[in-house]
Order: structure tokens, then C-alpha cells, then sequence
């Protein structure tokens, strides 16, 4: 497969995974958090589909156009590592979504940021709430969640926190 029917299918999956999950979330208090905001595609697509919801974004250097940039209050800013195990803080309540679209072309990186990451994420969700990430999140508190039946296994994931 090319790297850019590779990079079409990662969008179509992560498109389909959240709006899935923000349909799912209707009767969930709580904020959406965005760990990685990019150039701002799915903060956007978020704020479109919860229009209702605060979006908090969690970044190490944000990027994106000014139109798909989150208000200061909203932007957390800084290395994961730093940012991510006070993030709880920051959040007037557990989110109810947890989007995490961290990575990279590396795939040891990759691995050891997930692997770090399966262990913060479950703070910062609602008990029921839910997780969608680029990369697999091992974790007995994340349950995995069928994915859309459009969505290859193991191209996107889906988890939601335990009660």
C-alpha cells in the first residue's frame, strides 16, 4: 500500500472512530481532551460534531492555522511527559472522550510513548468514558471497543475506561 493510500485510510478510520464515539458520549458529562493537535484537522472535526463540549488539547508545540487552534484556556502546551500527569488539573471534570493521535513515523518511539501513555490516559477520562488513539493502549482500566465496521483491525483503536 503508498504512503498515501496508507495516510487516506488513517483518515477515513480516524473519522469514522471519532464520530462514532461522539455519538456514543451523548449521555457523558464531561470535556473532550485532544492529545495532539497537529495542523488541527480533528480538533476541528470535533468542535463541528460537540459543538456544546469544551475541547481541551494537549501539545508540545502548536502549529496548527490560527482557524484550528484552540483559545488559550483550552491549550495546554508542553512535552506529554510534562504536561499529561497534572493534566487532570487542568480539566474542570474527567473527559468523556480521550483522542490521542500522537504518532510518529518511528515505531520504537511510538511504542514507548504508547506504552507511557496507557498508564496517564485512564486519569484523565471519565469512568465509561472513552478513548480512540492511533496507537494501541495497554491498560486493564481501557476495555477495547468494537471498532466501525468500516475500520480495518488494528489501523485505529477504541477503548472505553472501566466504572
Amino acid at each position: 500500500m503508498s504512503r498515501l493510500d496508507t495516510n487516506i485510510e488513517r483518515l477515513v478510520a480516524q473519522r469514522a472512530c471519532l464520530d462514532e464515539l461522539c455519538a456514543a458520549i451523548t449521555a457523558l458529562a464531561g470535556p473532550v481532551v485532544e492529545l495532539g493537535l497537529g495542523n488541527g484537522r480533528t480538533f476541528d472535526h470535533l468542535r463541528e460534531r460537540l459543538p456544546d463540549r469544551e475541547i481541551f488539547v494537549f501539545e508540545r508545540q502548536p502549529a496548527a492555522h490560527p482557524d484550528c487552534t484552540p483559545d488559550d484556556a483550552h491549550l495546554i502546551v508542553g512535552d506529554f511527559y510534562d504536561t499529561l500527569p497534572q493534566g487532570r488539573s487542568r480539566l474542570p471534570s474527567p473527559a468523556a472522550l480521550l483522542h490521542s493521535d500522537v504518532g510518529t513515523g518511528d515505531a520504537a518511539r511510538n511504542a514507548k510513548l504508547a506504552a507511557w501513555l496507557a498508564g496517564v490516559v485512564p486519569h484523565l477520562v471519565a469512568p465509561l468514558g472513552f478513548v480512540a488513539s492511533d496507537q494501541p493502549l495497554e491498560d486493564p482500566r481501557l476495555t477495547p471497543w468494537a471498532l466501525p465496521d468500516s475500520v480495518r483491525r488494528g489501523r485505529y483503536h477504541l477503548y472505553r475506561r472501566a466504572s
